[in-house]
């Protein structure tokens, strides 16, 4: 690469998932609209034929006279030629197909256990991390290898677990979680401002967070506008929205949109805890015990939906078409840009400007009463060729005691998927909250069940001990 003023040109990015629907295609308009820096991106998948595709969507992009930036995009026929020398590594894949998903989502229904996301947590997050973590030890095998010096960027969930398995395998990785759940809880806050202070458009940059926990689970222990603290603010918001949710306008209804929510499970919880709970209600729920996800009817009374996987199917379906319209021309690429901050992160790391957002990476003490090394998510600062953890101080009390046992259960999890241990695996699995309710040997019969389901996706030690 070469700086050429405020200008960065030849960089070389690999992107792992390259025939994704839906972030590929936001991550190529970002940086089709970011003038300070141009270059290769280099597909890789194993569904080489969607890679192509998305190839051919980005050279469109690059093309369109709203392009700022004119970006080279390639098809790699292997992960190793595709990091091979590559400044940016970014990890965005899909863990199997949404066969595996819907036994992770909706197997623990047999058993009165309901999961709104299933990606993260509880039984349906465990089970895609045993299936996720061997893909990310041969992809931070291969990054050694290849490519050890690049900056990786990873969006897959479980966001936490992957990054860890990174770090686990390639100490020296650099390598840093993002997610956009923290933005949607600003932008709450900034709703807050024009619902009750008559204060409208505030960016959601201008809300400053102090952010604590772990991704999807995490939490403000400050916040506030132009100095002021927005705490006693919020207690009086989450009084007068608690019984009804807020709503901000129709997109926002929960009863339309799988993916919104009426955030009274973050006014529940500030209500019991004291701090700003900064995630989707969907997410949140699931690191809780059952008390928002008992049925499906409880969570409606929470105002948030359960996401079952058909609806995901059908949503790929739409997306497939989408490609193929912006494949032919009759659909122009959106310019709007994703609200992502992953090509911003890439420009502050070349140098071109300093910035401080949320991100997943090893604790270094930024949250002192949590295991050092756990992956933890709190701001950081970027600048040019390196991150700084910003301190996020000690989690409060009873905040800390229900982080703390996911952070546990998330080791054992690693440690079990890499050495495909079955009883340690067994453990981990019951010891999660949603599970709380269910029976030992019920929940054994469930984690085999769940474990014969993904079985082709998982390594040879877990195929010998179920044939």
């Amino acid at each position: 690469m070469q700086y050429k003023q405020d200008r960065v040109t030849g960089l070389r990015v690999a992107y792992i998932g390259g025939g994704s629907r839906g972030w590929a295609w936001g991550f190529m308009t970002d940086i089709a609209l970011d003038a300070g820096m141009e270059g290769e991106v280099r597909l890789y998948d194993i569904d080489r034929d969607a890679a192509e595709k998305n190839r051919a969507i980005g050279e469109r992009i690059s093309a369109c006279p709203q392009a700022v930036a004119h970006w080279r995009y390639t098809v790699s026929d292997s992960l190793q030629s595709a990091l091979a020398g590559a400044d940016f590594v970014i990890i965005s894949i899909l863990p199997a197909t949404f066969d595996e998903m819907e036994s992770d989502v909706h197997a623990p229904e047999a058993l009165g256990v309901y999961q709104s996301v299933g990606d993260t947590v509880g039984p349906g997050g465990f089970m895609r991390a045993l299936r996720t973590i061997p893909m990310f030890e041969e992809i931070a095998l291969a990054i050694r290898d290849y490519a050890p010096k690049a900056w990786v960027i990873n969006y897959t969930n479980p966001m936490s677990l992957c990054v860890a398995t990174l770090y686990r395998v390639f100490p020296d990785i650099r390598a840093f979680g993002c997610c956009h759940e923290v933005f949607g809880t600003q932008k709450l806050l900034a709703a807050m401002l024009a619902d009750l202070e008559g204060i409208k458009n505030v960016p959601r940059q201008k809300i400053n967070v102090n952010v604590q926990g772990i991704n999807h689970f995490t939490w403000f222990s400050s916040a506030s506008y132009e100095g002021g603290d927005l705490f006693p603010l919020y207690r009086e918001f989450c009084d007068r929205y608690y019984e009804t949710g807020f709503l901000k306008d129709k997109d926002d209804n929960w009863m339309n949109n799988f993916f919104a929510c009426s955030h009274r499970v973050k006014f529940d919880l500030f209500r019991k805890y004291g701090n700003i709970a900064a995630a989707g209600d969907r997410h949140l729920a699931e690191f809780m015990p059952p008390w928002y996800l008992k049925s499906p009817e409880t969570a409606r009374e929470w105002g948030f939906s359960l996401t079952p996987v058909s609806w995901r199917k059908q949503d790929l379906k739409a997306r497939l078409a989408r490609r193929a319209r912006l494949l032919d021309g009759t659909e122009a690429p959106d310019f709007r840009g994703s609200g992502e901050e992953g090509h911003l992160m890439l420009g502050a790391l070349l140098g071109l400007g300093d910035m401080v957002t949320n991100v997943n990476i090893p604790n270094r003490g930024q949250i002192p009463n949590l295991p050092e090394g756990a992956i933890v998510e709190t701001n950081a600062l970027f600048r040019r060729d390196a991150i700084q953890p910003v301190y996020a101080g000690p989690m409060d009390g009873n905040i800390q005691a229900l982080t703390a046992r996911h952070v546990l259960n998330q080791k054992n999890t690693l440690q079990a998927a890499l050495t495909c241990d079955r009883q340690l695996a067994l453990t981990t699995f019951l010891n999660d909250p949603q599970l709380g309710g269910v029976d030992y040997s019920d929940g054994e019969r469930l984690f085999d069940r769940m474990i014969r389901a993904q079985l082709s996706w998982l390594p040879e030690g877990w195929k010998k001990q179920y044939r």
